[in-house]
């Protein structure tokens, strides 16, 4: 079994993304010697440099010298260079669910998992615990806005993670307590079909002990499947939702405005007091209820839980104001599915319902966009106006018959969509034809949210 030591020289292949950023500070954090390589250099590389990381723009054979372990990204072909170096040198290389048990190894590990919603729900958790005392160490999938961070090593015994199910990660967890926030199909590059994704939850789900417990929303029916397997064994379970009145914690009377959503918490019928959330949307009422239970399993009362959530600050990219210019409010989110979309558009509608709304959307790879193809020409039906740029390959190679310029013909019934050919030309758009008061939504999980940037630039009334 891999065994880690302080002291070992870690090298990342992909360094700068999300989940092996976030790696790499854990393994700074605990004194290890940490490298990577990315293709680009960005904020998160030049802030790992800061902490002690050595980071290589570009890939090359020799950044792998003197490595006693090789991680590499999900993204990562098996013959990328370094790959390649690794093991002509005889350096072992390990992708993330044969690294995370022994990086977690004697903690209590906290595991958030689900298509839609695990970044925000972990950082909930995290936000928590920090506020309790309780000092755990976390990896979040975004930087969180009361850390300035998405990773950190705490004193305590706990550690809260992020459960990605790209390229089975979750599966290298052992989590004492696993949070299922829904089950929906995602990544058709690696989940061919929707029965694939949900049998991958459900081998992360059994792998909680019967000593642990599951909390899974009841609203959702492919958590709902996983929640009832387990009972079925009799082992430990709770529920959460909005909707199913039948749930042990439940969320009723919601309640919207401009700078913050209530919600009443009853947890077996018996009301435990109210929430506040600077957050917008029900998903985010769903992700704190969620939250609220597992600071419950680890001591902390609803009522700390709830003083908490209210200081929350959300995470990076989701759902995060980026700045006002005449009245125009620039809203940017990781939303790269259907489903985050039409979430996120009924969430600004819901807390402006006076404003326009605009969504800057950024498809991602060619095989989401023709695998919900028809999923996406429905998703901006509350949209005022769409405005699509070109796809985001990210690990793909383009597809024939799949663009950007074909979603637009295709959506030729929606009131207002049209196609942006670069960020430049995007933002041109926005300045020439937006009126306030307006929310102009980027939806994004590649590089889309520089088009805030682009927008606000050069102008002092930017928050």
């Amino acid at each position: 079994m891999l065994k880690l030591r302080p002291g070992q020289h870690i090298h990342l292949i992909g360094i700068g993304g999300a989940g092996l950023s976030a790696i790499a500070r854990i393994l700074l954090q605990r004194g290890f010697i940490v490298s990577g390589s990315d293709l680009r250099p960005s904020g998160i590389t030049a802030a790992l440099q800061d902490e002690g990381a050595r980071v290589y723009r570009g890939h090359h054979a020799d950044f792998v010298d003197g490595a006693d372990l090789v991680l590499m990204s999900s993204a990562v072909a098996a013959e990328h260079a370094e790959a390649r170096a690794a093991r002509s040198k005889g350096i072992p290389i390990v992708k993330r669910n044969q690294f995370m048990a022994p990086l977690l190894e004697g903690h209590r590990t906290i595991a958030v998992a689900g298509t839609h919603g695990k970044t925000t729900t972990t950082a909930m958790i995290a936000h928590i615990l920090r506020q309790a005392g309780e000092d755990p160490s976390y990896i979040v999938g975004g930087t969180m806005g009361n850390t300035g961070t998405n990773a950190g090593v705490g004193a305590g015994q706990i550690f809260v993670i992020e459960a990605d199910e790209y390229d089975n990660m979750f599966h290298g967890l052992r989590p004492q307590i696993a949070v299922v926030t829904n089950v929906e199909h995602d990544h058709p590059d690696y989940f061919a079909t929707a029965e694939d994704q949900f049998s991958a939850f459900a081998k992360f789900a059994e792998l909680v002990p019967a000593s642990g417990a599951l909390v899974a929303c009841s609203d959702d029916s492919g958590a709902l499947n996983l929640l009832n397997m387990r009972k079925e064994r009799g082992l430990s379970a709770a529920s959460y939702a909005i909707d199913d009145a039948s749930a042990d914690w439940r969320a009723t009377e919601l309640l919207f405005s401009e700078n913050e959503t209530r919600a009443r918490i009853f947890r077996h019928g018996i009301f435990l007091g109210s929430l506040v959330l600077g957050l917008p949307g029900a998903h985010n009422v769903l992700n704190a209820l969620a939250a609220a239970i597992v600071a419950e399993l680890q001591g902390v009362g609803f009522e700390e839980s709830a003083a908490a959530l209210a200081s929350f600050k959300g995470a990076e990219r989701r759902f995060e104001i980026r700045g006002i210019r005449d009245d125009v409010i620039i809203v940017d989110d990781y939303a790269h599915h259907p489903t985050e979309i039409r979430v996120n558009i009924q969430a600004a509608r819901a807390r402006y319902p006076r404003h326009r709304i605009w969504v800057i959307w950024q498809p991602h790879t060619f095989s989401r966009t023709r695998e919900f193809w028809s999923d996406f020409l429905s998703a901006f039906d509350a949209a005022d106006h769409v405005l699509i740029t070109p796809i985001y390959a990210a690990r793909e190679d383009p597809i024939p018959g799949i663009s950007s310029p074909m979603l637009v013909e295709s959506m030729a019934a929606h009131p207002s969509a049209r196609f942006a050919p670069d960020f430049e030309d995007a933002v041109a758009c926005l300045r020439r034809d937006i009126a306030g008061p307006t929310v102009a939504l980027i939806c994004s999980a590649g590089d889309a949210n520089r088009i805030a940037d682009l927008y606000l630039e050069a102008d002092d009334r930017q928050i």
